[in-house]
């Protein structure tokens, strides 16, 4: 086996995962690269060091173990480079701060994950930037709400509880065309499922705490960016320092050899609850973008090439402790804030106090669930207990 450069380009997903971001010859023929741990670089000469005449320098300027996931990330998402962050959320911030600058205006998808919008109504907001709120089925109209100083527009697809899907090639193209930052964050359905530059992202995030983890035992976030942004994206992460840590680095390496696997079980397994969901009595409305009576589902199968574990389930009325009822006595389904793991969880949700560009008004409980790789016959089971408590209370 060689580790020389060659053309991975017609190999599939699956492979490449294995590959990339790897070259066992500069660490002594081992098959991963080592975690690195450390802040100081020596080097040989006076020269050397005020020329900076090496391949790293400090260690907040990255390390072999954090050049690998990044190697291994821009391979994988068709962007010209990528940097890391130390959770999801400093990744959406290092984003943004890279795109804007006081006296800015940006437009937001009202489908964004709430930490964002706490982001942009607090620290944008103290450096002068203003966020608008859009209707994430906005598509090619948004060009209408765009300003002259309009630096970027945030889309998330599908939205993170309620699950919209975006048009991102048409938004995208009337970013391209004012000369806006087209941002998504795309941890739903990672590169494997939506290659987001090539559908015309030009930066790109990803909770890599997510997927790429797998084991719940990690934070992390991955930025990536076209030729365009690159640039620009690095400076304002060396400005910031803002580091991943290396032992979290090493485990999403670990995960990502293992991410297309796990994803398309995730798939399989949330498609067979979903529509197991969608017969209950219980159930109004099933919201997972693979499913045919998903509103957005046109635009999944249009983009899309797969879809992951996550997806939100609408409740007929009921009451609040019906559901929890239903929720509190569950064995199999954690309540927690997260996803992606190799357990399933759910928590309920209600984001109607904080849209502001739309409405949400759903019949009764909003619950979203994340299915993990148990059994999905145990889960069922575990479910079906759960609506039998709920229906006692009613």
């Amino acid at each position: 086996m060689t580790d020389a450069p060659w053309d991975k380009s017609r190999l599939k997903n699956r492979t490449r995962l294995i590959y990339a971001g790897r070259r066992p010859s500069e660490q002594h023929g081992f098959v991963n690269t080592p975690v690195y741990r450390g802040s100081t670089v020596l080097f040989p000469t006076v020269e050397d060091l005020v020329k900076r005449k090496a391949r790293f320098t400090y260690g907040t300027q990255g390390s072999p173990t954090t050049q690998s996931l990044e190697t291994a990330w821009t391979e994988l998402a068709g962007a010209a480079g990528t940097v890391l962050a130390p959770s999801g959320l400093a990744a959406i911030s290092l984003a943004l701060l890279t795109a804007v600058k006081c006296g800015d205006h940006i437009l937001v998808s009202d489908s964004v994950y709430k930490p964002t919008r706490i982001f942009c109504e607090t620290i944008l907001a103290r450096m002068g930037v203003e966020t608008e709120y859009y209707d994430p089925l906005i598509g090619a109209a948004i060009d209408s709400l765009v300003r002259p100083n309009t630096s970027a527009i945030f889309m998330e697809t599908p939205g993170s509880q309620s699950f919209e899907l975006q048009d991102v090639p048409a938004i995208a193209a009337v970013a391209r065309a004012k000369g806006a930052c087209a941002i998504l964050d795309n941890t739903w359905a990672t590169p494997l499922f939506f290659p987001p530059h090539a559908h015309g992202a030009d930066m790109a995030i990803e909770a890599g705490t997510k997927y790429l983890s797998g084991h719940s035992d990690l934070l992390l976030g991955l930025v990536s960016a076209n030729k365009g942004w690159f640039s620009r994206l690095h400076a304002t992460a060396d400005a910031f320092a803002m580091c991943a840590g290396p032992e979290d680095v090493f485990l999403a390496l670990r995960g990502l050899r293992t991410l297309d696997l796990r994803l398309h079980e995730a798939e399989r397994q949330a498609l067979d609850l979903a529509n197991w969901l969608n017969e209950r009595p219980e159930v109004a409305q099933v919201l997972h973008p693979a499913l045919p009576s998903c509103p957005g589902h046109a635009l999944w199968k249009r983009d899309f090439s797969g879809s992951s574990g996550l997806f939100s389930v609408l409740l007929a009325p009921c009451s609040n402790k019906a559901m929890a009822a239903m929720l509190d006595g569950l064995r199999l389904f954690g309540m927690g804030y997260s996803w992606g793991g190799f357990e399933s969880l759910v928590i309920p949700f209600d984001c109607s106090s904080y849209r502001s560009a739309t409405t949400w008004s759903p019949p009764g409980p909003a619950l979203r669930f994340s299915v993990g790789l148990e059994d999905v016959e145990d889960l069922k089971d575990d479910l079906d207990q759960g609506f039998e408590r709920l229906r006692a209370i009613g």
